[in-house]
């Protein structure tokens, strides 16, 4: 019997004994030295691979500083300093899992916009970019639950802010709320459960995602910037794809070089300004949290902050802020529906027509835009002229973000229509090299 199983995986010795008890040959085998995978990859298939990388430094870092903080609210705050001050190299660590939590978003983002670039959401993708859109909600609330650990100003208030979001929602909003916080405010009870969700259970839903989402992308193969797909062309005596290549040297090496040059970025922030401006780690943070004293402008983490724009430009109807926080709900739900939204013939946008092309840039443009506007006062390029009418003494920020909300939401409803009108160019059959 022992002699069977090794002449089936071909393999003897300690890998023979390992393989008789666990595929691990056949693993490495289909996921990496025998995962074929298009040559045509280019810059943007780098950044799956550095977030699977984050991901794993962060659940690393995050394990060190569980072992120094403190989920009290009379002692997060004093913890966080001492793991700053006093624990051999704690400063780092901590600069590692607050700028790795901003580079993570930077990445998915990134990744993202490829998918959106070279359609990689369509058939027979589509469960893969479910996943994806689902790993991108779970690192949000994340994000935020992490975010009001340290029990600064900011991370006080933020949470305040958008705890009390839920109480808007009819009927249930109140006591939805308050279930949320555990307590009447945001205070020890929310502390401590936010710490639960934010060390416990999201990453192993996050671990439990990324790996029915590497899964998925095994099992129906990478696309590529051509949209093509490199299994309709096989070696007709082996079955390997003609356009592939083992992901195992060439991907790996490839990978690695991106990780590198990502390490050097990474590096040079934490060193040179893990603040970054305010924008990775705000001014107010590092006050501890006082209940009395309300910051004159509160305002989410950056990868927050289009979606808060959104919140903040959608006016309230009959007094109720519901409206701006379903739209801003709405702004991320909606990914989910891509795949079935897009009505082009083709994937990439090499072969789309100047609609998709343009609509795409005004969706970046309008993205940023509210990005930009959700880190910053409403009245910050003041307000229209008195004798304007209907625009009179309105915030000029809130009309710009009002106009880039309508924007952002186009691209996604207007998909089918300029998708569909789209004149495309024809598809070659194999991959190119471009």
């Amino acid at each position: 019997m022992k002699k069977d199983i090794n002449r089936q995986n071909n393999t003897v010795g300690i890998m023979g004994w390992i393989d008789e008890r666990f595929p691990l040959s056949s693993f490495i085998k289909n996921h990496l030295t025998e995962y074929y995978a298009p040559k045509n990859f280019n810059f943007w298939y780098f950044f799956g691979a550095i977030a699977l990388f984050v991901f794993a430094m962060q659940i690393l870092t995050g394990i060190f500083l569980t072992m120094y903080y403190k989920p009290d609210a009379a002692q997060a705050f004093a913890s966080v300093e001492f793991i700053m001050r006093d624990v051999s190299f704690g400063w780092l660590i901590r600069y590692m899992h607050s700028t790795g939590a901003s580079l993570f978003f930077v990445v998915i983002y990134l990744h993202m916009f490829k998918g959106l670039m070279y359609g990689s959401y369509k058939k027979p993708r589509e469960l893969l970019w479910l996943f994806g859109v689902a790993i991108f909600l779970l690192l949000m609330a994340e994000a935020f639950f992490g975010y009001l650990l340290p029990w600064g100003q900011m991370s006080y208030w933020g949470a305040q802010v958008i705890v009390n979001l839920f109480a808007t929602i009819p009927f249930i909003g109140p006591d939805l709320a308050e279930w949320v916080r555990g307590d009447y405010l945001v205070s020890d009870a929310t502390l401590n459960r936010f710490f639960a969700f934010h060390v416990i259970a999201l990453p192993l839903a996050l671990a439990g995602l990324i790996l029915c989402h590497l899964i998925a992308l095994h099992e129906v193969g990478s696309n590529n910037p051509d949209g093509v797909e490199i299994k309709d062309t096989k070696d007709k005596k082996t079955g390997i794809p003609l356009d592939g290549i083992p992901f195992h040297p060439y991907y790996t090496v490839k990978d690695l070089i991106g990780l590198s040059v990502f390490l050097i970025v990474f590096a040079s922030i934490i060193f040179f300004a893990p603040e970054m401006g305010g924008y990775f780690l705000e001014a107010n943070n590092f006050m501890p949290a006082d209940p009395l004293v309300t910051p004159s402008h509160i305002a989410p983490v950056w990868y927050f902050t289009p979606f808060y724009s959104i919140l903040r430009a959608v006016p309230p109807i009959l007094g109720s802020q519901f409206p701006g926080v379903a739209a801003m709900g709405l702004a991320v739900l909606i990914f989910f529906f891509i795949p079935w939204l897009d009505k082009s013939k083709v994937r990439s946008i090499r072969y789309k027509g100047t609609l998709y092309k343009k609509w795409l840039s005004l969706f970046v443009v309008s993205f940023i835009v509210l990005g930009y506007l959700g880190t910053s006062p409403s009245n910050i390029w003041g307000q229209f002229s008195s004798v304007i009418p209907l625009l009179g003494g309105v915030d000029i920020a809130t009309v710009v973000a009002r106009i880039f909300t309508f924007t952002y939401f186009a691209f996604f409803i207007m998909m089918p229509i300029y998708s569909k009108k789209d004149i495309t160019k024809k598809v070659p059959k194999r991959v190119t090299m471009k």
